[in-house]
């Protein structure tokens, strides 16, 4: 029995260290579904600079799961997560206004977990803290 007990809680601390602290979501409001293949990066403020951290593209769900640096710690700070929505629009034939959406956010160390929604559409978006 023990060794049944301590393979779960092994389990389950493995999955929490693995978490990634960082997602984000795009979520095209025009038609309500997800915006796949969207690049983004993530940058960090170091004093006057920007100091890229990590970038990927959205998967079928219009998510990145994981966008912190793997395998880092979570560290406050001023962050930027850049959104290439101009090329994302391009690529699906649709004109827009905003090449690019930065949304600028405080990691104070207060959440595990910091989750970055955007809702898109070819001349408006909106961004909030989600969960």
């Amino acid at each position: 029995m023990k060794k049944f007990t301590l393979a779960i809680s092994g389990f389950a601390f493995s999955t929490f260290t693995l978490a990634n602290p960082l997602s984000v979501h795009v979520l095209n409001q025009e038609t309500g579904l997800p915006s796949s293949n969207i690049a983004v990066t993530l940058e960090a403020q170091q004093g006057e600079k920007w100091i890229k951290l990590n970038e990927a593209k959205t998967d079928e769900n219009g998510r990145i799961k994981g966008l912190y640096p793997a395998e880092t710690d979570l560290q406050k700070g001023v962050y930027r997560v850049t959104f290439k929505t101009g090329d994302w629009f391009k690529a699906n034939n649709k004109r827009t206004f905003f090449p690019e959406v930065p949304v600028v956010f405080v990691i104070d160390g207060s959440l595990d977990h910091y989750h970055i929604p955007l809702l898109l559409s070819s001349y408006g978006y909106s961004t909030y803290r989600g969960n």
